[in-house]
């Protein structure tokens, strides 16, 4: 398994459709859990006023995640493989 980032640009048109989206990504990749693991997310507030995404997944590859995505109906931008992690604060609560 490796560790990706994935940008959901312009994604979300707010919070409703965004928390029904996270309902479907966890349904879809319960039914997958040797290919793909949510790990966390960050909305981003995009400048045209929809809501996007930075999430980090473990997943067995990027054709994995874009099968996950596309089964729970979710946009893909981009997917980046994550080289390493360095972590000088943990992430504010």
């Amino acid at each position: 398994m490796n560790l990706y980032a994935i940008f959901r640009r312009d994604g979300f048109a707010d919070g409703p459709t965004l928390q029904e989206a996270a309902a479907r990504s966890t349904t879809v990749g319960d039914g997958m859990p040797e290919d793909i693991r949510w790990i966390r997310s960050y909305v981003l507030g995009e400048s045209s006023g929809s809501l996007g995404t930075f999430c980090i997944y473990e997943a067995s590859s990027e054709e994995a995640i874009r099968r996950h995505a596309a089964a729970a109906n979710l946009p893909v931008s981009e997917i980046v493989p994550i080289a390493d992690t360095v972590v000088v604060r943990p992430d504010p609560a």
